[in-house]
């Protein structure tokens, strides 16, 4: 081998090795938001307090809350009133009954699989679709109630490692 072939290999290995051992960014909530509104542009947010105050609007119709997690998250836990709808569901079975203007929130654990649903909704012609914005973490570490087939709780199912960095640790 040359000597600049050499240098060049060494060097192309030093750049490799280097970048495999780069710390991804920190995960946070302003990055996950950042994300969603980059990806889901046409998606609109509400957020916890917002959907709080409707819910507790007697002149409003109440919105159907739908929850886009997999049946072990749901059964953990949820908000008050959610219908399940996880991933690979028949999501027009369950909205047969809905007029497409009926109000509708969903949500997930930090809210990419509910904007990703948000968009199929809207697709299907839905009117009044939105993403709750911190979906069910945002929720939890905000002290709002959940519950379960049992009654009220305070636990979470974290997703993964990754994603329950988002969640307080006290409703793991």
């Amino acid at each position: 081998m040359r000597p600049i072939d050499s240098m060049v290999t060494s060097t192309s290995l030093l750049l490799l090795l280097g970048s495999c051992f780069q710390e991804t960014p920190p995960l946070t909530w302003d990055t996950v938001r950042i994300e969603i509104a980059q990806a889901y542009p046409d998606v609109q947010q509400l957020s916890t307090q917002e959907l709080e105050d409707w819910l507790m609007d007697d002149t409003r119709p109440p919105p159907v809350l739908l929850d886009v997690r997999s049946p072990a998250e749901y059964a953990l836990s949820h908000l008050p009133g959610a219908q399940p709808l996880p991933p690979g569901g028949d999501t027009m079975a369950l909205l047969a009954k809905h007029p497409k203007d009926t109000p509708l929130v969903a949500y997930c654990s930090v809210g990419h699989r509910s904007s990703r649903l948000a968009v199929e909704l809207q697709e299907l012609g839905y009117t009044q679709v939105f993403n709750l914005d911190g979906s069910i973490f945002g929720w939890a570490n905000e002290g709002r109630p959940l519950e379960n087939e049992k009654g009220s709780l305070s636990k979470v199912h974290p997703y993964n490692r990754r994603w329950g960095r988002l969640l307080d640790p006290e409703f793991h």
